[in-house]
């Protein structure tokens, strides 16, 4: 609950302190006196954005702080999860600078506002009188009677199935586009395919085929090379290999007397063997590489089919070429299996909406078991309201597709008259009722959500008299067992047992005080009898408070 509240520089605020009381907070004052302002500077504390300028003094800046007792509340999970030291009283700091620029803090650690406003979803609800027009929300409805529900774990499963749903619909969908725009090019592919089929590359081929058809180009001057180096080595006079096998007999000859000449003798028989083998190499080469016309055709028609796929797909090289025939490839393929893909992709979406249908009927379900709680509440609260004929219906049916709050479309039909068939309550109520529908409502959520703090910031519009007392009863009950704030401009509801505090302007600025007994006196009879308090006003102001 809220411990105490401290504004600093903010709107007509200049500086104020409030300690709270533990049960019920009445806050009353003049149209224009601040109340709203106070609203505002612990709405900046609960992580809302800064709209317009926070600080009246721009020499300084605006800072909102509070302390929340938190114990029993289950918090400390949400701490570890952000990183938080966990205690059973908190402070929390919103600091704006004059430029505009902000700083939160919780306990000593900087957060970022979606942190604070995670957990000042947990400390307070505020219902301001505007609100009441939220009714018209199917969000706020279907929330309402998911927190009735407690069905937080059917809800998660729900939108886990939901989830892979959409998934599963995003994925056919792009490939139903893929496959639309590759069936208008599947005539071409399909040529294109064909095409380097037929050409039938092979890994390295261009490179050994441009080095054959160089070679093949050649083959006369090859060939007259080879017959010149032949003629070289094997001339039976003038041969280079008969001269040396020559002198190698003639070294082995004078072996005894020169022991050297054996040693020269053996290395010339090496030259000798080896220009054997080179001669017969190039014997060999030069029957091999012959000026073949029909081959020499033959290589560079196969170039030439290789250089024009290169320039008609603008391959960078020829392992480019490869890697795009391969792609193209791989089109095809797509488009031969993509009627099967999609049939299986269509099969698991089938499924997948099955257990989606499955996980939103447990949900319609529970919500169909809350709806009559909400239903039995709303009217007895009514009644207590003093709208005797009064009938709150909420109609329940199922929405025309999933939604990531379910298959069900709720509204909530009213009427204050028992002849009169009920219809949609933001359409129907007047402000007076729709104020008693939101207190109605907002009670037994505050029960079931067990807050520890509930603002309600004129609740009461357009009630007054016997009604109003009993508003306040409603309210003073909840605040037995949390911290209720309440601002109203009404005596009947100002006058239960509690903490009364009001707000005042001196100097054009906001101030807040406690009230002891005799000021509250006072102030009920300034609300009943306007700015000049009568007798009749002091004494009928003692009765309510009695």
């Amino acid at each position: 609950m809220l411990k105490c509240l401290t504004i600093e520089n903010y709107a007509l605020i200049d500086s104020l302190h409030v300690e709270w009381d533990d049960h019920l907070n009445i806050i009353t004052g003049e149209t224009g006196a601040g109340k709203s302002i106070l609203l505002g500077a612990l709405g900046l504390l609960l992580g809302a954005k800064n709209e317009g300028q926070a600080t009246k003094d721009l020499e300084r800046n605006c800072i909102v702080e509070a302390t929340f007792d938190i114990r029993g509340r289950g918090l400390e999970q949400l701490f570890e999860d952000n990183d938080l030291d966990y205690e059973d009283e908190i402070t929390i700091r919103r600091i704006i600078t004059p430029a505009g620029k902000s700083r939160a803090f919780i306990g000593d650690m900087p957060v970022q506002l979606a942190t604070l406003k995670e957990l000042g979803a947990h400390l307070v609800d505020i219902h301001s009188q505007h609100q009441n027009l939220i009714l018209a929300s199917e969000e706020f409805r279907t929330t309402t009677l998911d927190t009735l529900a407690a069905n937080d774990a059917e809800i998660g499963n729900y939108k886990a199935q939901l989830n892979l749903l959409s998934s599963l619909k995003a994925e056919h969908r792009t490939m139903a586009t893929e496959m639309d725009a590759a069936r208008k090019d599947e005539e071409w592919l399909r040529y294109t395919v064909e095409e380097f089929r037929a050409a039938k590359l092979k890994e390295g081929e261009q490179i050994e085929t441009e080095q054959m058809l160089a070679t093949l180009e050649s083959a006369d001057r090859i060939g007259e090379a080879l017959t010149i180096l032949r003629n070289t080595l094997d001339d039976e006079e003038l041969g280079a290999i008969v001269s040396i096998t020559r002198s190698q007999r003639d070294l082995e000859n004078i072996g005894e007397k020169y022991p050297e000449g054996l040693s020269i003798a053996e290395r010339l028989k090496s030259v000798a063997a080896e220009l054997k083998d080179i001669s017969a190499t190039a014997g060999d080469e030069a029957e091999r590489i012959d000026a073949d016309p029909e081959k020499l055709q033959k290589l560079s028609d196969r170039l030439n089919t290789i250089y024009s796929l290169e320039m008609k797909h603008r391959a960078e090289s020829y392992d480019d070429l490869l890697h795009k025939a391969a792609a193209f490839e791989a089109r095809l393929a797509t488009i031969d299996n993509s009627d099967a893909a999609l049939k299986e992709l269509e099969a698991r979406i089938t499924a997948a909406e099955a257990e989606c249908r499955k996980a939103a009927d447990i949900v319609t379900a529970s919500r169909h078991k809350a709806a009559r709680v909400l239903e039995e509440r709303v009217v007895a609260t009514l009644r207590m309201l003093g709208m005797e004929d009064a009938q709150f219906v909420v109609d329940i049916s199922e929405a025309a597709t999933f939604t990531p709050l379910g298959r069900d479309s709720i509204v909530y039909l009213f009427t204050a008259n028992r002849t009169t068939k009920p219809g949609n309550v933001e359409r129907i109520a007047s402000g007076g009722e729709l104020s008693r529908i939101m207190l109605a409502i907002k009670s037994l959520l505050a029960e079931r959500r067990m807050l520890p703090t509930v603002i309600f910031d004129e609740i009461d519009t357009g009630v007054s008299g016997r009604i109003a007392d009993a508003m306040g009863d409603i309210i003073a009950h909840l605040a037995k067992s949390m911290q209720i704030i309440d601002i109203t401009h009404l005596p009947q509801v100002a006058s239960k047992s509690g903490s009364h505090f009001v707000v005042y302007k001196t100097e054009g600025r906001t101030n807040i005080r406690r009230l002891a007994k005799s000021e509250r006196i006072d102030e009920i009879a300034k609300m009943l009898s306007g700015s000049e308090i009568t007798d009749a006003a002091r004494k009928q102001a003692k009765i309510l408070l009695s």
